[in-house]
This record gives structure tokens, C-alpha cells and sequence, in this order.
């Protein structure tokens, strides 16, 4: 099998994957824009053959990389990232090469906030009213309807990236002083505690697991605010949140596919859906649930796209991984020789320096934990984040 790899060294920890499909006897043939010579050398002894292209976004390179590589090792079988920013660049790629997966028309209904109503609307999926806007009359005349406060935010967008919460005309006129280059959709505004619906389906669209994640803060107000975050597994999905995440799961239509479902838990308990990602859960997500699980989230994806029986797989999520980012800069009361002894062996990883691309909404460093009982991790959550 010839699978091209699109990005395999980001985020750090996904060469894993092309160490998994590796071990099952893939060619793993890769596309990236860092140079071969700074990538881990697990992921170099990985690959049989990596071509450079200094941006993913150009989409001539990509598609000169992919034919040089047919050249070479004959026809692609699978083309992935499991990266939103590079959803549309390899579905493109599997139309123009004829391999199977997500094509434009998929991602373009699955991926926009707009086309992911649509598909909780259809699905029976609570989800705040939304609606797409290209100026400021338009997002003034929505509030009419609905009410202020409103979020805008890009109809394709990555995280909380030109996101704003908007609680007037005045601030909506200020935010759209000029007409915005790109889609964007006003949305009510929810307040509610973000819980996720991650897993993995296989190719009947089966799903193998499921994982719920909860967050300590929105990511809109962690951006925005520059709040301290921290988010955590739970042991346990709750019944009416494990019932409307199948639904959508089922309503998106994916197969061979990670997901990433986020929805608000509203302060009466009751669950409304926010967006689906057609991909793993982001940061590290992947790594978190094998600890959560004790298992191996890597090799059970390359088991799947190899065509491997997965049947017998059984899984059990037995604790509370929690990832609790801190800002460079800030004053805590406790430094990090105090945070590693207090933690002990509940500590899993450190990270000082976290990849820019994260620091916005995950803060510069990172603590990961594991933790059988809940509130004992909130405490440590508390001790990391406390300020002088």
C-alpha cells in the first residue's frame, strides 16, 4: 500500500501514525514543509521517501509532489493529513488521483460552520441558530431576530481564529469595518461548559471508540481573554450526550475517519451540539486517550486503514488525563520544581515550549496528568493555575 502522508511531523506527536503504518508494512511516502534533516528520526526511518514543499496551501506543489510520487512508487492508495488546516488540499488530491476518501464536495458540507448546521439540523441535533453574513447590516438584522450577544467568526476557520463575541451594533460596526474577505457566520451565543464526542469509525462507519474530553474555559474566551485552559478526559460519557454525538456521527456519514464532535453543556444539563472536525482531536488529544484507555490509538488507526480485522478491539477508559496549559509570563504562585513535586507520578509529560501554532488558545507550556479520581486532578489544576 502506498500512502501519502501530508504533514506527518505536525502535530509533534503524529508520527506515531507513520510509525504505525509503518510497522504494518505501508509505503509511507510524505509530503511536508519542514526539512527532511529536522524531522525525528523515528518518523525519518519511517517514511521511504519525503518530498518538501515550502507551503501546504500551494496547491500546484502539493499536486507535483503527489504525481512525482506516483512516478516513483506507482499508484497512491490513501492520501491523508488528519489535520483540519490540509482537509481540502488532500480531498482535492483524492479526486485528482482517484483515491478513495473525503472529496471537495464532502468537505466543503462538513467542514463549513454553515454545511455543520445543516447537518445537525437534519440529524435532529440541537445547535444554536446561525446564519451566513457578508456585512454588518446583515449581522445587525439577525440580531434582531435572535438577540445580542452573537459570535462571528469564519465559516471556515481553525480554532478561535478571528472569532469575536459581539454584544452590540456598535461592536458589531467595529468588527466589520470592512467587509470581511472571507465567509463568515453570526451564531447565538452559548454559554456552557465545552464537552467533546471523539472517536473513530471504521469502513462501514461503524464507530470502534468513543472518548468525551471536557474544558475548564471556551477557547474563543481562552484566545480572547488569555485565560489559562485545561481540559481532561472523562471516565464515563454522559447518556443523552453519547446518544446526540452518535446521531451526528451517523448523520456526517464518515468512514475509515477520526471525529471530533464539540458541544455546550448548559447549566440545566441539557447538551447543544457546536461543531464537527473530520479529524483526531487536536493538541494531544491522541496521546491522552491512550493514556486515558491504556491503548494504542496509532496502531488501531493503521490496523483499520491496512484493511485489518478490528472486531475484537475492546477498550476501557479508566482515568482522568488532563492537559493544563500555563502562559509565559504570568505570575504563579507555584514554579514548576513545586508543580513536578506535588504532582509525583501523575505526571505524564512536560512541555515548556509549546508549538506556536498552540500558544494562542493552549497557552507556551504544558502539563499532562493522570488521574484516577476527579476531584484530586481539579485541586492540581487549581495549584498550577493559582497566581501570586
Amino acid at each position: 500500500m502506498n500512502f501519502v502522508f501530508i504533514s506527518p511531523h505536525f502535530p509533534p506527536q503524529y508520527f506515531h501514525f507513520a510509525t504505525a503504518l509503518r510497522e504494518r508494512g505501508v509505503n509511507v511516502l510524505a509530503i511536508g514543509d519542514a526539512p527532511y534533516d529536522t524531522l525525528r528520526h523515528e518518523l525519518r526511518d519511517s517514511i521511504r521517501e519525503y518530498f518538501f514543499t515550502p507551503s501546504l496551501l500551494d496547491y500546484d506543489a502539493l499536486l507535483r509532489a503527489t504525481g512525482y510520487l506516483t512516478w516513483r512508487h506507482g499508484r497512491i492508495d490513501r492520501i491523508d493529513s488528519l489535520n483540519e488546516s490540509w482537509l481540502e488540499m488532500e480531498a482535492r488530491l483524492r479526486e485528482d488521483f482517484n483515491v478513495s476518501g473525503l472529496k471537495p464536495a464532502d468537505t466543503h458540507r462538513l467542514r463549513t460552520k454553515s454545511g455543520m448546521a445543516a447537518v445537525f439540523r437534519e440529524a435532529g441535533v440541537p445547535h444554536p441558530e446561525l446564519e451566513l453574513v457578508q456585512d454588518a447590516a446583515q449581522v445587525k438584522a439577525f440580531a434582531k431576530r435572535v438577540g445580542y450577544p452573537l459570535v462571528l467568526k469564519p465559516d471556515v476557520g481553525v480554532g478561535a481564529a478571528h472569532t469575536y463575541k459581539i454584544s452590540s451594533d456598535a461592536e458589531v460596526d467595529a468588527a466589520l469595518v470592512q467587509p470581511p474577505e472571507v465567509p463568515y457566520v453570526a451564531q447565538s451565543y452559548v454559554k456552557g461548559t465545552i464537552v467533546t464526542f471523539d472517536g473513530l469509525v471504521d469502513h462501514d462507519g461503524r464507530i470502534l471508540f468513543t472518548l468525551s474530553h471536557e474544558y475548564s474555559d471556551g477557547v474563543m474566551e481562552v484566545v480572547t481573554e488569555r485565560r489559562d485552559i485545561a481540559f481532561w478526559s472523562l471516565k464515563q460519557i454522559p447518556e443523552a450526550l453519547d446518544t446526540m454525538g452518535r446521531k451526528a456521527v451517523a448523520a456526517l456519514g464518515l468512514r475509515e475517519r477520526w471525529f471530533h464532535l464539540e458541544f455546550f453543556r448548559l447549566p440545566e444539563g441539557r447538551f447543544v451540539a457546536l461543531e464537527a472536525n473530520l479529524r483526531p482531536p487536536g493538541a494531544y488529544m491522541t496521546d491522552m486517550i491512550n493514556y486515558a484507555c491504556d491503548m494504542d490509538v496509532y496502531r488501531l488507526w493503521a490496523r483499520l486503514v491496512t484493511g485489518d480485522p478490528v472486531t475484537d478491539f475492546r477498550y476501557t477508559p479508566k482515568y482522568h488525563v488532563c492537559h493544563i496549559a500555563r502562559r509565559a509570563g504570568r505570575p504563579y504562585r507555584h514554579g514548576h520544581e513545586e508543580v513536578v513535586r506535588r504532582l509525583g507520578p501523575t505526571l505524564l509529560q512536560h512541555n515548556p515550549n509549546m508549538p506556536s501554532v498552540y500558544q494562542a488558545a493552549m497557552g507556551t507550556e504544558m502539563y499532562l496528568t493522570r488521574h484516577v479520581d476527579l476531584e484530586r486532578m481539579r485541586e492540581d489544576v487549581s495549584f498550577i493555575h493559582a497566581l501570586t
